[in-house]
């Protein structure tokens, strides 16, 4: 998942970002209202955390205008503004989610998969495709009777691909979900982790279409 954060606070954004990507999210930190704005007309993103108190353009105007345009991308409001008049408000014009700083980030991480399971049609915190069952709160995966749990960033890659059984994703398309604006990229990080998956599981589980990226398959064959 690739997490846009809008934080204006150093401490508060630098250790969010930092335990954001430890738990195998791509992460792009911007630090007031109008880059946040910028940023979300590029489309680059899977879901907002959205500051309120922010400098220029505050956080709720950049959630008003993000829904005026239609945008339907999950927004989990963090703030520490705890009154029930902020939180109406922000639900009204189009929250997914709230929580109030201080937070536990297990909590917070647990609302984002919350959050991202309602957008993508997941009742449980599970994704299922084919052979291969990902559990989103363990990082846990099962494939033809092999159960592993996986370092952060293959688990990414491969819920990346299990979202889309039957799709092939590109490289590009791929990085842009391990990988935030300021990460270093070797050129052949996608395929390295795809070796680590298919050396814990099965070359199978992986499937290569030459030229073109990877896919998982929809269902046995």
């Amino acid at each position: 998942m690739r997490i846009l954060l809008v934080e204006d606070d150093q401490m508060i954004g630098s250790s969010l970002s930092l335990a954001l990507r430890r738990d195998g999210m791509a992460v792009d930190w911007v630090h007031d209202g109008d880059t946040a704005l910028e940023a979300l007309a590029s489309g680059e993103h899977n879901l907002v955390l959205l500051d309120l108190g922010l400098p220029g353009t505050g956080g709720l105007e950049v959630l008003a205008a993000t829904r005026r345009r239609q945008d339907k991308r999950p927004v989990l409001i963090i703030t520490a503004r705890d009154d029930v008049e902020t939180r109406i408000e922000g639900l009204d014009l189009g929250a997914d989610d709230f929580i109030v700083k201080p937070f536990d980030f297990k909590e917070l991480a647990a609302r984002i998969r919350a959050v991202a399971r309602r957008q993508n049609g997941h009742a449980a915190s599970a994704i299922i495709a084919g052979e291969i069952t990902l559990d989103l709160a363990t990082h846990e995966v099962s494939y033809r009777g092999i159960v592993e749990v996986l370092p952060a960033r293959e688990f990414t890659l491969l819920e990346a691909l299990c979202e889309r059984p039957g799709t092939i994703l590109s490289r590009a398309q791929l990085e842009d979900r391990l990988y935030g604006w300021g990460d270093e990229v070797e050129s052949n990080a996608v395929d390295v982790l795809i070796h680590y998956v298919r050396r814990r599981f099965d070359k199978d589980i992986v499937r290569n279409v030459r030229g073109a990226g990877w896919m998982v398959i929809k269902s046995r064959q």
